[in-house]
């Protein structure tokens, strides 16, 4: 809902006529924000070149630049206040000032004896030497502090001008208003006062900047133009106006980014041409449906009704599916195969690792039978005539499915028929990777995409990375499936843990143990697989069958062992996170994470979901490594919940999204203002007015939208994969 009442604040800036046509003639022939930083007054080669260094190129970096926080500002006071140990401002003369510089680690400070009509006090700034220079005696300067003992500390300081009685002269909001003082950055260098004073500046030019937004949004929304909004953020009122010009400019980043995102799926969906409608596959695929040993889901059969209804449609298909760990993302995605098949076309199905891809190309091998249709693997230890004899399958054009890596996008891969690509693990795919997998497998873009996820992905990403994608959510868990009790151990109670892996080996059950790293050689205390395979197989669990897995092995070994522990013949596997996806072993009821506060938690959620997938009870043992403090927060949270989506949002606003494995591989910009998941009710709000404006008119090619859609391409068409 658009906030109560209008924003108070829209019509503070004022330039005067004088003022507009000095602008007009200084940036005569760009626009006010585009111009460098020098084009300001006060910004000359030597500080330009400094603010260069912190980011800032032109005065729209620097206006975007808002203050993080507020000073509340100090009361009216003199000596004699000053003295009484309130914190006060106080305009007084210098009766004299000197400078001592800092020796043996002490501060250098400077001090001054001020004097107004109710005394004298000794102020001091610490490590300003400069002050001494700028202040003199006789000198009318304004000071905010606070007394320490007989000494006053100065926070801020103004020199007055002699001429007008010690009133300030034209510039930002001093330190004797009653309004809240902005926090502007501290870069080495440039200090916070040159940074307020050119902020100061940019805000005066920046009125005659036209507003991106269209009119009918900001009127519906509440919503100043865009150069109140930042005068009022680096200059407010008070504090609810600094408040309500971050939301305005917060609500402006993310429907501009929403706006850039759409507009992009739209001109990839024009590019491509028409997709080929696969809905001839239909009687194939109500069989195979009826024929699957378990119920759908609600969640699966309105997805996969979804999915039908884009393989229907010449518009090439564009979805993610996200999964939440077990929900039975492959079913779906395979209904959406045999649709293809039945239809006469090809279908691809790529997964980012060979023991993932192997996975796939097990277990889709076993849905598939009776179907009459079958499944090829394809990887890069595929060779020889095995590798002719598929490559020329798949230039055929018959009807088929092909499971791999990225030998898919090899250049001898061709295919005659493909009609639907299926990447799966989206998350640890780039934004360049994303689009070479759906338009050079088998050099026919114009095929149907369909992305999917198994780890959950909070809202807020998904809305940003992926806006320009149909996103469907599984969250249902299939019935049967087994409950996992998470518990939370430090370190010390490893021993518990092992004798309960130990136990349910005993009764014919499996486990996994997982490490961070695959040896000793990586930072100090992380449990390490080689080195725990071996220290277990001879002490805690002797006796036991142990298998050892991570990614350096060569792939037939990896194979080898997946297939004894699916087999049973292993009965703990040492693992690095190599088995995060795809494997489903049902017997699976026990594992122990070691130093699992290293992992995400997201990432966690994906490991536990490898226990749990029969009938019984399974329990995941999370190792925190460091002992003798409070339960690390994550993992408590991890602990406290099941649900996959709830566990994603919990880490992104515990590590931010910065941090979050695959994020910055998207292409997620580094936002200005806009905090996410802090602004995610806002993201939420620009998507729906965004809705709204491309229903209400001529969609994204609406003459409402060309301001915004001008802007959109300037400041986010530079995102790239890093």
């Amino acid at each position: 809902m658009p906030p109560d009442g209008p924003r108070a604040f829209g019509q503070t800036v004022r330039l005067s006529g004088d003022e507009l046509r000095a602008v007009g003639e200084r940036l005569p022939d760009r626009s006010v924000l585009d111009r460098p930083l020098s084009s300001l007054r006060g910004v000359g080669a030597h500080f330009e070149g400094l603010a260069r260094e912190a980011g800032v190129e032109t005065v729209r970096d620097l206006l975007w630049l808002v203050p993080d926080d507020y000073e509340e500002p100090a009361p009216p006071g003199s000596v004699a206040d000053a003295l009484g140990g309130r914190r006060c401002r106080l305009l007084a003369e210098v009766e004299s000032i000197r400078s001592q510089p800092g020796r043996g680690g002490r501060r250098g400070r400077t001090e001054a004896m001020l004097r107004d009509d109710s005394g004298s006090i000794k102020a001091i700034w610490f490590n300003r030497p400069w002050v001494a220079d700028q202040l003199g005696t006789g000198k009318s300067v304004l000071v905010v502090g606070r007394a320490d003992g007989a000494d006053f500390i100065v926070e801020g300081h103004e020199v007055r001008s002699a001429s007008t009685g010690g009133a300030r002269e034209d510039g930002p909001p001093g330190l004797d208003g009653d309004v809240p003082r902005p926090r502007h950055r501290n870069f080495e260098g440039i200090g916070r006062g040159r940074w307020r004073s050119w902020a100061w500046e940019a805000c005066r030019v920046a009125i005659a900047e036209p507003d991106p937004l269209p009119g009918g949004t900001r009127g519906f929304r509440r919503l100043p133009d865009i150069a109140a909004a930042l005068r009022a953020a680096h200059f407010p009122a008070s504090r609810d106006e600094a408040a309500a010009a971050r939301e305005r400019l917060v609500f402006e980043e993310l429907f501009l980014y929403q706006l850039f995102v759409r507009e992009r799926g739209r001109r990839e969906r024009e590019a491509l041409g028409a997709a080929p409608v696969l809905n001839q596959g239909e009687p194939d695929h109500r069989s195979w449906l009826a024929g699957l040993p378990w119920q759908l889901t609600d969640q699966q059969a309105a997805a996969i009704e979804a999915i039908g209804g884009d393989l229907s449609s010449e518009v090439p298909m564009r979805r993610l599916l996200m999964g939440e760990v077990g929900a039975g993302k492959t079913v779906v995605a395979l209904s959406a195969v045999i649709r293809t098949l039945g239809s006469g076309r090809q279908a691809a199905l790529m997964a980012p690792t060979e023991v993932l891809a192997r996975q796939h190309y097990l277990k889709v091998g076993q849905l598939l039978e009776g179907t009459g249709y079958e499944a090829h693997l394809l990887t890069g230890t595929v060779r020889g005539d095995e590798r002719k004899v598929l490559l020329d399958e798949l230039a055929s054009g018959r009807p088929s499915l092909v499971i791999g890596t990225h030998a898919l996008i090899g250049d001898q891969v061709e295919f005659g028929s493909l009609g639907l690509v299926v990447i799966d693990e989206e998350h640890r795919f780039g934004v360049r990777q994303r689009a070479a997998l759906g338009g050079e497998v088998g050099r026919t873009p114009a095929t149907h995409r369909l992305h999917l996820s198994a780890t959950p992905i909070p809202r807020t990403l998904a809305l940003t990375v992926w806006g320009d994608l149909d996103l469907t959510e599984l969250r249902e868990l299939p019935h049967g499936r087994g409950s996992v009790e998470t518990v939370l151990l430090p370190a010390a109670e490893k021993d518990r843990a092992l004798a309960e892996l130990r136990s349910e080996v005993g009764r014919g059950r499996q486990g996994f143990v997982v490490c961070p790293v695959i040896r000793d050689d990586g930072p100090e205390g992380r449990p390490s697989v080689e080195a725990e395979a071996s220290r277990l197989g001879t002490g805690p669990l002797a006796g036991c069958r142990i298998g050892l897995l991570h990614g350096e092995l060569p792939e037939a070994e990896k194979e080898e062992v997946m297939a004894a522990f699916v087999a049973g013949t292993i009965d703990v596997l040492v693992s690095t996170t190599v088995i995060e996806v795809g494997i489903d072993v049902p017997n699976a009821t026990v594992m122990l994470i070691e130093g699992a506060e290293s992992f995400g938690l997201a990432q966690l959620h994906q490991l536990r979901g490898r226990i749990g997938r029969g009938q019984g009870a399974s329990t995941c043992f999370l190792l925190d490594s460091e002992d003798g403090g409070p339960p690390n927060e994550r993992l408590a949270a991890l602990a406290g919940s099941g649900d996959g989506f709830e566990i994603a949002e919990a880490d992104l606003r515990l590590r931010g999204e910065g941090e979050l494995a695959g994020t910055r591989q998207h292409g997620l910009p580094r936002f200005s203002v806009a905090r996410l998941p802090l602004d995610q009710a806002i993201l939420e709000q620009a998507r729906r007015e965004l809705d709204r404006l491309d229903l209400a008119g001529n969609g994204l090619d609406s003459p409402l939208l060309a301001p915004a859609l001008s802007e959109a391409r300037d400041r986010f068409g530079r995102v790239s994969e890093p």
